[in-house]
């Protein structure tokens, strides 16, 4: 299983960024993917869930109403829009896969920057 992350960089604050997440190697009808965060100095919280099958969606609270994530399924990708950034945003951003849907995120890949500015 490999799961590309791609989309971050540097953006102002109340600017807006879109991650992307490639996932590979199997089918992910099950799985729940999701995205995590992680500040300098702190540890990584969840952000943001979605069924691969049904499309349900969940959110952390912090970024409620103003991230968005979703999947293409044709391409096997999760994407997570990100609007009104806040420099609190500022974090390494991790695409992970949960193969159940079971809470256990097994499948985790390579972080992608974002940088909010004030």
């Amino acid at each position: 299983v490999q799961l590309q992350a791609s989309g971050g960089g540097l953006v102002q604050a109340g600017g807006s960024l879109r991650l992307s997440c490639v996932a590979s190697g199997r089918t992910f009808g099950s799985d729940a993917l999701g995205w995590f965060r992680q500040a300098p100095g702190k540890e990584r919280e969840f952000v943001a869930t979605i069924a691969w099958n049904s499309g349900s969606t969940y959110y952390a609270d912090s970024v409620k109403g103003r991230f968005t994530i979703s999947r293409d399924n044709a391409k096997n990708t999760v994407y997570l829009q990100m609007n009104n950034l806040k420099p609190e945003d500022t974090a390494v951003y991790y695409c992970a896969a949960d193969r159940f849907a079971s809470g256990n995120y097994n499948y985790w890949g390579q972080g992608t920057l974002v940088t909010v500015s004030s």
